[in-house]
């Protein structure tokens, strides 16, 4: 079985979700392949006029409140820690997500992103800044300089847009959205249950098979 898991690192559910999926996944034995994208240009191009993000402020006072308990709700399930809302939300975050497929081939892709989210949702640090992603880098491993250089290179500008335009291609409309299989669709951490309901229709009928 195969995951492929479409993530923006300036999404505390999708936080939430990365962190929940992985243990899922090794528990039915399926693949994960990780698609870092960013959630704004999808967004933008599938929801044209639509706000990506409405501050606090332009919500429902009972609403934002109980959306601040459910999200703190779901970290403490998750033994999460999320500060939230970070200064500055959504912030960008194109440097980290291109350096997410930069550092996938050396096996570091979790560990950077994971590095990320905390920064920004456990640590409140503005994660577009360069003195932020150098302190990832140390945490991770990586070479700053290096990284910082080549997420500006043309490659990897086209590498986080072809993601971007598949996940557009195959009816993304934001993150996280995960896909089982190639073409069995789902959006939000929310939809693990329903994630776990699949995998396990999924190994079952593997099983019965044997």
């Amino acid at each position: 079985m195969k995951i492929e898991f479409f993530f923006d690192c300036s999404s505390p559910w999708t936080y939430l979700a990365f962190e929940r999926i992985q243990p899922m996944a090794a528990e039915f034995g399926a693949e994960i392949v990780w698609k870092p994208i960013l959630v704004g240009g999808i967004f933008n191009e599938v929801n044209p006029g639509v706000e990506y993000f409405k501050s606090k402020d332009s919500r429902p006072p009972r609403k934002n409140d109980y959306m601040l308990k459910d999200m703190q709700d779901w970290a403490q399930a998750s033994g999460l820690k999320i500060v939230f809302p970070p200064k500055g939300h959504p912030v960008n975050s194109v440097k980290v997500m291109r350096g997410c497929i930069l550092v996938e081939p050396m096996g570091k892709l979790i560990d950077f992103a994971r590095a990320s989210f905390r920064a920004y949702f456990g640590e409140d640090r503005i994660i577009s800044e360069d003195a932020v992603i150098r302190d990832i880098c140390a945490e991770c491993d990586i070479d700053a300089d290096w990284l910082l250089k080549r997420v500006a290179d043309q490659d990897m500008k086209d590498a986080l847009r072809a993601n971007v335009n598949e996940a557009i291609a195959r009816g993304a409309f934001g993150s996280p959205t995960i896909y089982i299989d190639g073409d069995d669709m789902y959006f939000g951490g929310d939809r693990l249950p329903l994630v776990r309901w699949a995998l396990a229709g999924k190994k079952a009928l593997v099983t019965d098979r044997v």
